[in-house]
């Protein structure tokens, strides 16, 4: 089964609705009028029920089968937010608002996600109940365990979870997935070291905290390298260092910050409980003090098996085997879709973006080419997870 012939009918009418969201960007939960175009847009196909306010600014769509939504429930998510960056993409539908652009492509995984909607409450060819979920604040805020929170699970039944995440890089027209981690956890940590500030001339009478921050950022590699499988991907980056405010005084105190990331739970729980014996025992082998501060982020996106082989399934259907990666390297990047995966069984999938600009950056744009293929994922999906009587 291709393309769907109806999906592709419409793929103007999706890519219009892709470009109207391109050029009006909304930040994390502030995403009122993306939101409340969707939910417009969902009642007007017919939708079951259309409910707002899910995750404090989400939209769900319910769609009953040709049974009457009777029998197994899935969820398709995709994410409304934006970034704080100036666009440069040169694009006629290029953002109107300063300092906010799509440059991740959540503008495309709406879209594709209501175009699926469409077809779905026009056809009603499956059994049970699709819930099409839109979710806010994915790019830090955390949308997805609000949404979690708010009893998204437990109050449409949802038994299954499925999300899509464009990927620049991979062919258009091809898909890739994992079983396992597929995307990791992004934690934060923050080291406050202090010393004893003096005279710059007057060293041998300070406890230089620059200099214990600037050993530390070196020795902190050690956990990774000498303390964790390297079969077991771990990232420890260093992003920020503060210190001092004068070229002729050392400074009594310094900050480090960066992020952590893992593929899997032991290795993300493994490096905060390390590192906050390491840090102080580091700094006092220098006569000073530090704390280390951890802030947990999103956690890691695992594929559920089952369900793993089943996305790869329906996205052979699309595009053929040769066209599907099932087994694509990991990413260090995070999503908060994890928070529904924690839930409930499910499958993330990269669908391919072709040789474009890279997620996060000015110049970056979805390809709406990759439209007709991603909603048709989606609607195939649905099919046959809840084949019709």
């Amino acid at each position: 089964m291709p393309v769907l012939n109806r999906i592709a009918d419409f793929q103007t009418e999706i890519a219009g609705w892709r470009q109207d969201f391109h050029a009006n960007p909304e930040l994390l939960f502030d995403v009122k009028r993306t939101a409340g175009r969707v939910a417009e847009l969902l009642k007007q196909f017919g939708c079951d029920e259309v409910i707002t306010g899910i995750g404090r600014t989400g939209v769900v769509g319910v769609i009953n089968g040709r049974n009457g939504g009777e029998g197994k429930v899935i969820g398709l998510r995709a994410d409304m937010d934006a970034l704080p960056i100036n666009e440069r993409s040169g694009k006629p539908y290029a953002s109107t608002v300063p300092g906010k652009m799509h440059a991740c492509g959540h503008d495309g995984h709406t879209a594709m996600l209501l175009g699926a909607a469409k077809y779905l409450a026009e056809t009603r060819n499956f059994s049970g109940k699709a819930i099409i979920i839109f979710q806010p604040a994915e790019e830090g805020g955390g949308g997805g365990r609000e949404m979690v929170k708010d009893g998204l699970m437990e109050r449409f039944g949802i038994e299954e979870v499925y999300g899509m995440h464009n990927m620049p890089g991979i062919p258009l027209g091809h898909f890739a997935i994992r079983e396992g981690g597929i995307m990791a956890a992004t934690d934060q940590f923050t080291i406050d070291i202090e010393g004893k500030g003096g005279h710059a001339a007057r060293p041998h009478a300070t406890i230089d905290p620059v200099i214990v921050a600037a050993q530390l950022v070196t020795a902190m590699q050690t956990v990774v390298s000498r303390n964790i499988d390297p079969m077991r991907p771990a990232v420890l980056s260093v992003t920020v260092i503060e210190a001092g405010e004068a070229f002729n005084v050392i400074a009594r105190t310094a900050r480090l910050k960066g992020t952590l990331r893992a593929l899997d739970p032991e290795t993300r729980n493994f490096l905060p409980e390390k590192l906050s014996a390491f840090v102080p025992a580091f700094a006092a082998s220098f006569g000073a003090t530090a704390r280390f501060s951890y802030l947990p982020g999103y956690p890691v996106t695992v594929n559920t098996s089952a369900e793993t082989r089943f996305a790869a399934a329906v996205a052979t259907d699309i595009v053929g085997a040769d066209r599907v990666d099932p087994e694509v390297d990991a990413t260090m990047g995070g999503e908060d879709f994890s928070f529904m995966l924690e839930k409930r069984p499910g499958a993330y999938i990269f669908i391919g973006n072709g040789p474009s600009s890279e997620l996060h950056t000015d110049t970056y744009d979805f390809n709406d080419e990759a439209i007709p293929l991603g909603a048709s994922y989606w609607v195939r999906l649905v099919e046959r997870a809840l084949p019709a009587a």
